[in-house]
């Protein structure tokens, strides 16, 4: 059991870490921390997704609290699903993109809010470590089942308004994108890639972030005639994009594209993370929107969302999130946003985004560092001519250059993001940042 209790969700490996005891208890804790009635419960196609639904519904049930299952589902559907439902909690059993072996709980409270490690995770780990339960309920909770398809898919294709018909490829991944992409027929002609359930992940990982895992979507773009290709990850929670000759497009890339179709709608405030490309916030406000920076992570994002009445927010790491699906991911609705864009156009894909990617990006570059905070105070000392900010981690901006350097909450690595206005520019100061971050 040690080490599952993540900054974002519960997340080990089934047998070793993670089993039905385990999951029983964490059951029992959720309704002790919460005080919940009702709870949500969606589950992914990991073949011990069921056992696991089977003993966690107990220690729910077991404290009083009843359950609306709506079996196998995307996060995206989780969410939307507590929200639609009005439960007061959630918890989607899934290990995302991590390989077939891994699983977990993503926890939420009421309106999908996501619960982090410090707004309740590390509650639910305490008392189950603790076995601080609360007494167990006189009178058992109940379990009743939902069929969440019919409604999300009716929800999501209101942002359609493609102008012409747009043909891509999707690859599910053995995975949740399977069920996902029934929001995506009717509304765009896609050739299914890996459309089989199996959590064993027969054919690669799902995890668009891995660019390995893209070469057989690439492969499938560049031997036919499409607008661009698709690949989500285990969950669904997460998209990346191809364009029509196959390439990969940068997915803060992706945010600007979603926010000009959302911004002829209604104009408001975009987030876009800090590792973003200054072209994101260019290219929102020229949409007439309002950028918004910010730190990095679902649950502070979903946060200022919230606090900002945010339209939309995207993430380097392909999270797209949307006020409309209760402030939170949908990946089907980010594929129809670009399917959008790229309807309304008489250009390809790939001309649409090379006016956005006018600057140069090193990318996330991880180097292993001891005393990570030494590292940051030198930085700080080195570039006090600059604009420094600390949202997450310390940015430095300069008139042609900045970076971005933050210290992973789980390992002992530093990332550097960093980005110029020519090539050569970004090779230098790249260089130049990394010598100082791996001394």
């Amino acid at each position: 059991m040690a080490g599952i209790f993540k900054a974002y969700d519960i997340r080990g490996i089934y047998g070793e870490q993670l089993n039905e005891e385990v999951a029983t208890k964490i059951g029992r804790a959720f309704v002790t921390f919460l005080g919940c009635k009702k709870v949500l419960i969606a589950q992914d196609m990991r073949p011990h997704s069921e056992p696991l639904f089977k003993a966690l519904s107990e220690g729910i049930t077991m404290q009083g609290a009843d359950i609306i299952h709506i079996g196998l589902a995307s996060s995206p559907m989780s969410y939307y699903a507590n929200g639609f439902l009005d439960c007061d909690a959630g918890i989607m059993i899934t290990a995302s993109h991590n390989p077939g072996e891994w699983n977990g709980f993503k926890l939420s409270k009421a309106q999908a809010v996501p619960i982090s490690g410090e707004t309740g995770i590390a509650d639910v780990e305490r008392i189950v470590e603790e076995e601080d339960f609360a007494p167990v309920a006189d009178v058992k909770g109940t379990i009743s089942t939902f069929d969440i398809t019919e409604e999300y898919v009716k929800h999501v294709k209101q942002f359609a308004h493609l102008k012409r018909p747009v043909k891509i490829v999707a690859d599910m991944g053995n995975s949740m994108g399977i069920i996902e992409s029934k929001a995506l027929e009717g509304i765009v002609d896609f050739v299914p890639m890996f459309d089989t359930l199996d959590g064993t992940f027969p054919n690669h990982e799902a995890n668009p972030l891995d660019l390995e895992t893209l070469e057989d979507l690439q492969e499938k773009v560049r031997s036919g005639s499409y607008d661009f290709g698709v690949s989500f990850d285990g969950d669904a929670d997460r998209v990346g994009f191809v364009d029509e000759k196959g390439d990969i497009i940068p997915m803060d890339i992706i945010t600007a594209l979603i926010a000009k179709d959302l911004l002829t709608k209604e104009k408001g405030v975009i987030l876009y993370d800090l590792r973003s490309s200054w072209a994101v916030k260019e290219e929102i406000e020229a949409a007439g929107g309002t950028p918004m920076m910010s730190r990095v992570g679902h649950t502070f994002i979903k946060q200022q969302m919230r606090e900002n009445n945010a339209i939309f927010a995207g993430e380097v790491s392909g999270h797209y999130y949307f006020r409309d699906n209760y402030t939170t991911e949908s990946s089907s609705m980010a594929v129809i946003c670009v399917a959008n864009i790229v309807s309304a156009s008489d250009k390809p894909l790939s001309e649409l985004i090379k006016p956005i990617r006018r600057y140069f990006s090193s990318g996330e570059i991880n180097s292993k560092v001891e005393d990570k905070q030494a590292v940051l105070d030198t930085i700080k000392k080195n570039y006090s001519d600059a604009n420094i900010f600390e949202l997450d981690g310390v940015s430095v901006e300069y008139s042609d250059w900045w970076f971005n350097v933050r210290c992973s909450n789980t390992e002992p690595f530093i990332r550097l993001n960093l980005e110029a206005k020519t090539a050569d520019l970004m090779e230098e100061k790249r260089d130049e940042v990394l010598a100082i971050i791996r001394g």
